[in-house]
């Protein structure tokens, strides 16, 4: 199984779970596939694209489950990074976990794994 991660707001994932479907972030809709990332990727993205932002959720997910949607293409630094050309269904993440900002500003992370 080769885990990954999605970081999202809150209200985002539990429209997804009302809806019984997630279509993506705005970022996700607009470069057409939802970005994830790996245990080694998400500290960075989280910084990078998540600064100061509270009420975020960690969702881990099988990328080996959604088969032929998932791709691994370059990205920060030519790293290969799973991107879902597809919907998802909420019910399909393995787990979801607070990803609370820490009293130096950071996210503090749940243990990643399953």
């Amino acid at each position: 199984m080769a885990l990954i991660y999605k970081i999202l707001p809150r209200t985002l994932w539990q429209a997804a779970e009302a809806e019984g479907v997630f279509k993506g972030a705005p970022v996700d809709l607009a470069d057409g596939y939802i970005h994830f990332s790996t245990a080694e990727q998400v500290h960075e993205t989280a910084a990078k694209h998540f600064a100061g932002q509270s009420d975020l959720l960690l969702a881990a997910f099988d990328a080996d489950a959604f088969g032929d949607a998932m791709k691994w293409e370059p990205s920060r630094g030519g790293a290969l990074f799973p991107h879902l050309y597809a919907t998802l269904a909420p019910e399909t993440a393995l787990w979801v976990r607070e990803l609370p900002l820490g009293s130096d500003g950071g996210h503090e992370f749940p243990e990643l794994g399953r």
